[in-house]
C-alpha cells in the first residue's frame, strides 16, 4: 500500500498508520533528509531479518538506528565527549555515525558486529515515525544491489514485502555521509550528502 504524506507537516493519522504497521512487525519505506529508507521496529527480530532478506544483505552489514534525540542515542550507543560534541554540532542532519553499541541494542543487531550506525535525519516524517514508535527505527536505504530506489512506485515493485510506502515529494538522491566515531578519532567512511569540512 502506498499513501501520499506531507513531507513538512506529516498528517498524524498517516504517521499512526505507519507506526501501527511497524508495531505489527511490518517493514515500511519512508522519506529522510537523504534517500528513502526501509524501516521497522528495532525490537522485532523477524522484521529486522526481513530487511536483510529484502536487500540481500550480508549479516555483517549494519542497519542504522534512527533516533529522535541525543539522549536516545546515548541509550543505544557509547558516546564519548569528543564524539558527542561532533554529533551535537551536526545533528539532526544527513549523517550516519558508527559507534560501539550498549547492551540496550537487541541481540539480533549486535551479533557478529562490534558497532552500530546512528541516524538522526532532519526530516519531519522520519522524526514523527520515531517519536510515534517510542524507540528507534531500524533502517537501511531503499536500495538493492547498489541501485538506489527513488520512485515509490518502483519500491513497491522491487520490494513486494513492504507493507506500506510513505510517498513524499522532495526526497534526495544522495545517501548520508558515514563517519566512524568508534575509534580514537573521527574517520569518514563514505562521502555523502553531509559536508565534512567540520
Amino acid at each position: 500500500m502506498r499513501i501520499a504524506i506531507n513531507p513538512r507537516h506529516p498528517e498524524p493519522r498517516k504517521i499512526s498508520q505507519a507506526v501501527e504497521v511497524m508495531r505489527r512487525g511490518g517493514v515500511i519505506a519512508y522519506p529522510t533528509d537523504t534517500v528513502y529508507g526501509l524501516g521497522c521496529d528495532i525490537f522485532d527480530k523477524r522484521a529486522v531479518e526481513k530487511i536483510y532478506r529484502m536487500k540481500r544483505m550480508e549479516s555483517s552489514q549494519l542497519l542504522s538506528f534512527v533516533c529522535p534525540d541525543m539522549s536516545s542515542v546515548s541509550r543505544y550507543a557509547v558516546v564519548n565527549d569528543w564524539a558527542y560534541r561532533i554529533m551535537r554540532s551536526l545533528l539532526p542532519g544527513p549523517y550516519t555515525f558508527i559507534l560501539r553499541p550498549t547492551r540496550e541494542v537487541p541481540k539480533v543487531l549486535r551479533m557478529k558486529r562490534k558497532t552500530v550506525g546512528i541516524r538522526m535525519p532532519d526530516h519531519a516524517v522520519a522524526t514523527a515515525l520515531v517519536e510515534g514508535l517510542g524507540h528507534p527505527v531500524a533502517s537501511s536505504s531503499a536500495s538493492i544491489d547498489g541501485e538506489q530506489m527513488i520512485d515509490p512506485a518502483d519500491m513497491e515493485r522491487r520490494f513486494p514485502q513492504l507493507e506500506l510506502v510513505l510517498d513524499a515529494e522532495g526526497c534526495g538522491l544522495t545517501p548520508s555521509t558515514v563517519v566512524d566515531l568508534s575509534g580514537d578519532e573521527p574517520l569518514v567512511v563514505r562521502m555523502g550528502a553531509g559536508p565534512v569540512d567540520w
